[in-house]
């Protein structure tokens, strides 16, 4: 055969060769293309949609803890201004009380004088018969017995 005859067998052969290639090779690797090409797209946007969500996720997150630090701190103030007025209110039970110890402490003590009063007045009763007595025992003198009830008038005073 000549050289002309080969190369014309051969393109025959090739072309053959392409034609069956293109009718049963090519269509599943085209499809097989075609079909990762569609799933990398799909996981792309899934990709990308999940990043959306992740940022509005990290945005709701972040507003709750915002409002949870504003509610917290609401509630500490609010403690706090409760522990004061209980803090007031012991201040003002406290010095009612206080108030009430010292009434009843200057009812006792006038109570005590009183009783001191009282014990001075048997005491001052006892002397002035004691006096009596020492007038009667000894002979009547006006001048003396004038002395004796200036001395008991002064110490009654």
């Amino acid at each position: 055969m000549s050289i002309t005859g080969t190369l014309i067998i051969q393109v025959i052969v090739f072309l053959i060769l392409v034609g069956f290639t293109m009718k049963f090779v090519w269509p599943p690797i085209a499809a097989a293309l075609d079909e990762r090409a569609h799933k990398i797209a799909e996981g792309l946007a899934a990709a990308d949609k999940a990043k959306a969500e992740l940022a509005a996720a990290d945005r709701r997150v972040e507003e709750e803890l915002a409002k949870s630090r504003n509610d917290t701190a609401a509630l500490l103030a609010d403690a706090e201004r409760r522990a004061q007025a209980i803090v007031e209110e012991a201040k003002g039970r406290a010095t009612e009380e206080a108030n009430k110890i010292v009434a009843a402490a200057r009812i006792e003590a006038d109570q005590q004088t009183v009783r001191a009063r009282e014990a001075l007045r048997e005491q001052v009763a006892a002397l002035a018969v004691k006096g009596a007595e020492q007038i009667l025992r000894r002979e009547v003198n006006p001048a003396v017995h004038a002395d004796l009830l200036d001395r008991l008038q002064t110490e009654l005073q």
